[in-house]
């Protein structure tokens, strides 16, 4: 993918978002993305949508990619996002921090990782997987089923045509870290999990 075609997918919804605008921003900018030709695929868009978690998540200093000279989006087991990301994350940046993509083959280098999109394909080691991330203050991110009753934090689903994500915040703040308020309004759901004996 050439600097245009990366700028029509992360510069455009940039533009039009700029801070998540209105709740309904990222929404009708992806929509709007959607309507052009060449219309992106279903990874382009969830390559935007990862890049854009990156600017509305605060991590606490103390977690280990924090101090990293790069903002790390990695992706965990086999998937066609991996290709995706490389290609339209070079030359991105996040708070001065150069945006690179990652592939990593096991939970444990989750903590060299600010943002990692679990594969369907690690669905028998999730729970490993999702420990090894909780220690690294990691967000989570994936396109397997019940991915945020599972413990994850954010879970895309397709809502039509259109890749839209939900989010458990609960998880979220278990793992130390703090979602924007534009970010939980874009959101087709926000939920937290029950209060043990609630």
């Amino acid at each position: 993918m050439n600097r245009a075609s990366r700028s029509h997918f992360l510069i455009q919804p940039r533009r039009h978002l700029a801070l998540f605008a209105a709740a309904a921003g990222l929404f009708f900018a992806l929509s709007s993305l959607c309507a052009q030709q060449p219309k992106p695929t279903e990874y382009q868009v969830k390559a935007t949508y990862l890049y854009n978690f990156g600017r509305f998540v605060q991590w606490p200093p103390e977690a280990s990619a924090f101090t990293s000279d790069f903002f790390s989006i990695c992706v965990l087991g086999q998937h066609p996002l991996s290709a995706i990301l490389e290609a339209a994350l070079a030359g991105e940046t996040i708070d001065g921090k150069s945006v690179v993509a990652r592939r990593i083959s096991a939970p444990r280098e989750a903590s060299i990782c600010r943002i990692l999109f679990i594969s369907a394909s690690e669905d028998d080691q999730l729970q490993e997987i999702l420990a090894a991330a909780g220690k690294a203050a990691v967000l989570t991110v994936s396109d397997m089923p019940r991915f945020t009753q599972r413990g994850g934090m954010i879970q895309f689903t397709r809502e039509g045509n259109r890749i839209r994500f939900s989010v458990n915040l609960t998880n979220a703040e278990d793992g130390g870290l703090t979602l924007s308020s534009e970010l939980l309004k874009v959101a087709i759901s926000v939920r937290r999990n029950a209060q043990p004996g609630g």
